[in-house]
């Protein structure tokens, strides 16, 4: 036996380790990216809609509706709300003209949005859909099934219930 052989084995060995380890980083990189991007997308609207000790709660009749945004008068619920001729709530498909919706006033702006379980659920919309991509990056890339079921039946419960709330 050539005795520069056993050396190259370990090397060959070591290269497919250190291969393994970075495709390994690489993609639960790219997978912790992509939850933390739908947790970003999420609190944008989630932290009115969750965190509402202080702001200005009230209800919107949906009086007009564009392409983008509806806008309807706005009434107080809350002491210290004031009432505005028109606010503007994004149009979706939960959103229709002549309806009245529970909503939060974003500080600062004449834009609301919709309060309460469809509101809170509706704001964590884009997290759903990060859990069912990061689960594909997790399963193919990582190989780690089990986690990639649990993530992708996590996004799956919260789109299938905001929807139905909706």
């Amino acid at each position: 036996m050539i005795p520069a052989m056993p050396s190259a084995v370990i090397s060959q060995r070591g290269a497919e380790t250190a291969l393994r380890f970075g495709r390994l980083a690489a993609m639960g990189a790219v997978a912790v990216l992509i939850l933390i991007a739908g947790v970003w997308a999420s609190w944008g609207t989630a932290q009115y809609v969750m965190l509402t000790k202080g702001r200005e709660r009230g209800t919107v009749e949906v009086t007009r509706c564009g392409a983008d945004s509806c806008s309807g008068p706005y009434t107080p619920i809350t002491p210290g709300s004031q009432a505005r001729e028109s606010v503007v709530i994004d149009k979706t498909v939960a959103v229709k003209k002549g309806r009245t919706y529970t909503v939060v006033v974003k500080p600062g702006s004449s834009d609301v949005v919709r309060s309460g379980p469809a509101g809170v659920l509706y704001s964590w919309a884009p997290l759903g859909g990060a859990l069912l991509l990061a689960s594909i990056v997790v399963a193919g890339g990582l190989g780690r099934m089990r986690a990639a079921w649990v993530m992708a039946g996590s996004g799956v419960a919260l789109l299938t219930v905001a929807f139905v709330v909706l």
